[in-house]
């Protein structure tokens, strides 16, 4: 009877401790998840602001930018940060910029999850006053 009872105790302390680490796993994989969400977002709202400064000055004045400093400027900001990224000009004021990035995990990698994706994404417009 004590065989039966000791295997019983260490199954229940085999699916604890490996529910413990899967718990440990959401918590430390997601915190990482979750600063590089953050990190990806602020790319992608510094990249936009970048390329609408760079094509301030022309449309303040009246002029209509040249599409290409617009991007080059967003794209030049998203390297410097080591952030890929998308950077589109949805109308002639708008710059959108959208980030990917993923992180690997320490512990979810037990279970076959071994990277988490974050992405983040930002529109900046000018708007004279």
């Amino acid at each position: 009877m004590s065989d039966e009872r000791g295997a019983s105790v260490s199954v229940f302390v085999a699916v604890v401790v490996f529910a413990l680490l899967i718990a440990a796993g959401l918590v430390v994989d997601g915190g990482r998840q979750s600063a590089a969400q953050r990190a990806a977002q602020v790319a992608a709202a510094d990249a936009a602001r970048a390329g609408q400064d760079a094509c301030a000055a022309a449309r303040v004045a009246g002029r209509a930018p040249a599409p290409a400093v617009c991007v080059q400027a967003a794209q030049a900001r998203l390297a410097a940060a080591g952030m890929p990224g998308l950077v589109v000009l949805s109308d002639p004021v708008t710059v959108r910029v959208e980030t990917a990035t993923s992180v690997p995990t320490v512990f979810l990698s037990l279970i076959g999850i071994n990277s988490l994706r974050a992405s983040g994404s930002a529109e900046a417009q000018l708007v004279a006053r």
